[in-house]
């Protein structure tokens, strides 16, 4: 009859067990790393970042999505959180932070959880049921907003635009972007709009108080004599697009 050694195989559970953990434990401390460089932006309170890029070019923003685009994340659990920030950009255009800010601290009470010895299936089964609830609370109080109500969609983007550096401008920004995108769209049967169609022009010269919509199709550079011979008019037709102008000093 032969015998297994007892303590071979344990230790090598304990380890397998031991190596699970420690990895659980890095891919949550990278995604709260993510989340903590972009918490202080957020709100109106929040404070800008000042990013300076491997070109030495600098920029200066609060954007949870254009913070982390500029940050050179390695980590496949950090790179997660940013694929979920450009998520969140292409599907609302906004909470680009909130989104970010919500994943760390979810993530900061799974490490809770599971230093308290609660099974990750059981943490993860609670994070599902969790999700759930909170949509049906989200659903309990939200407000209808129709497409055909400017005025609705106005106060909307003022809240959008409350914590952004161009803050003290909204009053002249909104009423340009829902304009901008009711042109765009049937605000009857439309539930999304393709931001592609809209295009956004800056100008040196004027100040943001010069910003302006134009509805239809602008052209800025004068063809040169050689481009102009060549010119034969125009192959295809499209829908004109709108054109939001934004002047900077």
């Amino acid at each position: 009859v032969a015998l297994a050694p007892v303590g071979g195989p344990k230790g090598d559970t304990q380890h397998s067990r031991e190596k699970e953990k420690n990895v659980r434990q890095s891919n949550i401390m990278a995604a709260k790393s993510i989340a903590d460089a972009v918490r202080t932006s957020l709100g109106p309170r929040g404070m800008d970042k000042m990013i300076v890029s491997t070109s030495n070019e600098v920029m200066i923003t609060n954007d949870g999505a254009t913070i982390l685009k500029q940050m050179d994340v390695q980590h496949p659990a950090g790179k997660m959180l940013v694929e979920l920030s450009k998520s969140q950009d292409i599907e609302a255009g906004d909470g680009t932070t909130s989104v970010v800010v919500i994943a760390g601290s979810l993530l900061n009470q799974c490490m809770i959880l599971l230093g308290k010895g609660i099974h990750p299936s059981i943490v993860s089964d609670a994070v599902l049921y969790a999700n759930k609830k909170a949509q049906e609370v989200l659903q309990s109080m939200a407000q209808p907003v129709s497409l055909t109500d400017r005025e609705q969609l106005i106060q909307a983007a003022n809240t959008a635009l409350s914590s952004k550096m161009v803050n003290q401008y909204v009053s002249l920004l909104s009423p340009v972007a829902v304009d901008a995108v009711l042109k765009i769209i049937d605000p009857v049967s439309a539930t999304n709009a393709d931001l592609r169609d809209i295009r956004v022009v800056t100008r040196l010269g004027g100040t943001v108080d010069d910003t302006e919509l134009v509805d239809g199709l602008v052209l800025f550079d004068r063809p040169n004599e050689a481009s102009a011979k060549r010119a034969t008019g125009p192959k295809t037709s499209r829908a004109p697009r709108s054109h939001s102008f934004q002047f900077s000093c």
